[in-house]
């Protein structure tokens, strides 16, 4: 069984930095693949960010290049998801995921909770 567990949520302004973390155990961490994904009030959940299993390659949404950065520490079995230069439209609850696979091809199949977010303007 596989749990994941996000924190670093909160409230914040337009313009602030928020930085992620989503503890995972149950499986051998560095093994899978992880990603976040968010999902707004009265929206469809999306595809945020991913990294593979040894944080060699990284993916993002359009929406999160070049202000979100996505890592990860396969020692503390923890990733995490640095997010600056918020915008309102960064609302949302923001959930981690655990890959299929050590690649970024897989699906993901074991989420967490979500921590929500928070931007005011």
């Amino acid at each position: 069984q596989v749990q994941l567990v996000e924190s670093g949520g909160g409230l914040v302004q337009a313009g602030a930095s928020l930085r992620l973390a989503c503890a995972a155990s149950g499986r051998t961490f560095s093994g899978h693949a992880m990603g976040w994904f968010r999902q707004a009030p009265g929206k469809d959940r999306e595809f945020v960010a991913a990294i593979s299993c040894a944080g060699l390659s990284t993916r993002y949404a359009d929406s999160a290049k070049a202000r979100f950065t996505i890592s990860r520490d396969n020692a503390k079995n923890t990733m995490y998801l640095q997010m600056n230069s918020l915008k309102p439209d960064d609302t949302a609850v923001y959930y981690c995921a655990q890959g299929t696979y050590c690649s970024l091809s897989g699906d993901f199949n074991w989420w967490g909770q979500g921590t929500q977010v928070t931007v005011s303007s």
